[in-house]
């Protein structure tokens, strides 16, 4: 049984961007129209928590603004396009599904248009980890696919030896070997990274009113290693896919408005100390505030979806352009495999620059689903019972994006994401102890609740939740927080069984 080993703390101190919200902090979209005075004052006013439940606030029905898409759970909820696109847009937005879902082959192949796959890959097409464009899920069988979840990997670094631009970083390696995320595929003539599976022990749990929840904690099992064992220090961190709707949204809201509600030394005493993840982008070159990823890693998703290209299948794009993806030196025959580059073909990479800002385009654009049901009263009930719980001081409720020049679907827009998109410690009962930046073992990045009420829908029927996939339903995955959000869990433990339903209610209604 391999587990991942406990980090020490090491923090070793704030970024400045952390104490002034508007210090050299870069945004991953176009210069944006600055707000005027009474725009200020009109946001904070929108944006402010509310206090009120006796019916939905104005344009709650539309948790993406005018990008909106249908109010409607089925298996095709997460892929429609923002509503608001217009004209060629809408057509670069299919161009980009296409190249979503294409399936990619390794090379040598005559399909010169589509080589490249690997050597080594955990996926052939973005569609097979995002199915639908839905989030993944750990396997529940030894027959069950894992194309949908990864498996990271890294070793202790040395102190001292990240971006010098960006203080508390937390230093780690890739595992020398195996790289960053064990590859369970190869092409013919490699030999696949290893295998991994999980198993599940039962957690019981006894809330307040004598009911009996049992929760499912992981245990993972590495095999048919490759390459040898792993190097000693060796750490895991399983990663599901995340549903792909609304992060055009999320990748437009100034960062500034985020940070305003850091608190990394919990000055306001709640118990809540939210940190930016911060990065270093490999478009910009700047260190920037980490918006995506379960630990914050992407500042951008051109940044986020050139990382998947050659992480999960091995593609070479103008930000990661060794085509080998994430073999390693000590992987020779990898490295010396064949490759789909070729002088003049697709910018001499293995996906050009516009398949990758066509894909990225894409992922900037699938649209929130509506919520048909954001009067209901019990519905309402739950939002109280969840306002009361005090669960918006992470998923907080509304954000106004930035005035975007050029892009109106995405520009100026009331958006509801419940999610600060910062970094909370959720506790020891969560933690993949394995730092992640300026993200420490126990530290995740909140995700947003939109779409929830659609997830099993677009699952097939199959909906897990939480980094690893963990809990089966939303009352589960409750109970695994911990950590900053103890009270908050314990507030849900200790309601009677209506309001508990009534809160899982609101959030199936999102």
């Amino acid at each position: 049984m391999w587990r991942p080993i406990v980090m020490g703390s090491l923090i070793l101190g704030l970024p400045a961007l952390a104490q002034d919200p508007a210090a050299g902090m870069a945004e991953p979209y176009r210069d944006a129209i600055p707000r005027s005075a009474a725009e200020v004052q009109r946001i904070a006013a929108v944006a402010a928590p509310t206090g009120t439940f006796s019916a939905a606030e104005p344009f709650e029905a539309m948790p993406g603004g005018a990008a909106t898409g249908p109010a409607v759970q089925d298996m095709n909820a997460f892929s429609h396009p923002s509503a608001n696109l217009a004209g060629p847009k809408e057509m670069d937005f299919h161009l980009g599904n296409a190249l979503f879902r294409k399936l990619w082959v390794a090379s040598p192949a005559s399909t010169l248009g589509s080589d490249g796959l690997g050597p080594l890959y955990n996926a052939r097409s973005c569609e097979n980890c995002h199915l639908r464009d839905g989030r993944g899920h750990p396997p529940e069988g030894p027959e069950d696919g894992r194309v949908s979840m990864v498996m990271r990997l890294s070793i202790p670094g040395v102190a001292g030896s990240g971006p010098e631009a960006i203080a508390g970083w937390l230093a780690t390696l890739n595992e020398p070997v195996y790289g960053g995320q064990l590859q369970d595929f190869a092409a013919p003539g490699q030999a696949a990274e290893g295998r991994w599976s999980v198993s599940y022990r039962d957690v019981p749990v006894t809330l307040a009113d004598g009911t009996v929840v049992t929760l499912r904690a992981p245990d993972y099992t590495l095999s048919d290693l490759a390459f040898g064992p792993l190097a000693e220090g060796a750490m895991l961190s399983p990663r599901v896919a995340p549903p792909m709707i609304g992060l055009g949204l999320l990748e437009a809201i100034p960062a500034a408005d985020i940070l305003a509600h850091a608190d990394p030394e919990d000055t306001d005493g709640d118990g809540i100390s939210g940190r930016p993840a911060v990065v270093m982008s490999p478009e910009t070159g700047a260190a920037m505030l980490g918006r995506f990823g379960w630990k914050g890693g992407a500042a951008s998703l051109r940044d986020q979806t050139a990382a998947a290209f050659a992480m999960d299948m091995g593609l070479s794009t103008d930000l990661h352009p060794a085509p080998w993806g994430d073999c390693t030196e000590a992987q020779a025959a990898c490295r010396a495999a064949p490759d789909g580059q070729e002088p003049g073909i697709r910018d001499g990479l293995e996906v050009d620059r516009e398949s990758l800002d066509l894909v990225t385009f894409y992922a900037r654009n699938l649209a929130v689903p509506g919520r048909a049901d954001a009067g209901e009263a019990e519905v309402l009930r739950g939002k109280a019972a969840f306002y009361g719980a005090g669960c918006p001081a992470c998923h907080v409720p509304k954000f106004v994006t930035a005035r975007l020049d050029g892009e109106p679907e995405r520009s100026f827009q009331l958006i509801w994401p419940y999610s600060d998109l910062l970094l909370h410690d959720m506790g020891p009962g969560l933690a993949d102890n394995r730092p992640e930046g300026r993200a420490t073992g126990q530290e995740w990045r909140t995700p947003p609740l939109w779409g929830l009420g659609s997830t099993a829908a677009v699952g097939d029927g199959t909906a897990t939740y939480l980094h690893d996939g963990r809990a089966r339903d939303l009352s589960e995955a409750i109970l695994w927080h911990g950590g900053e959000a103890s009270a908050a869990r314990d507030a849900f433990a200790a309601m009677p069984a209506p309001d508990r339903q009534a809160l899982i209610t609101f959030l199936e209604s999102l």
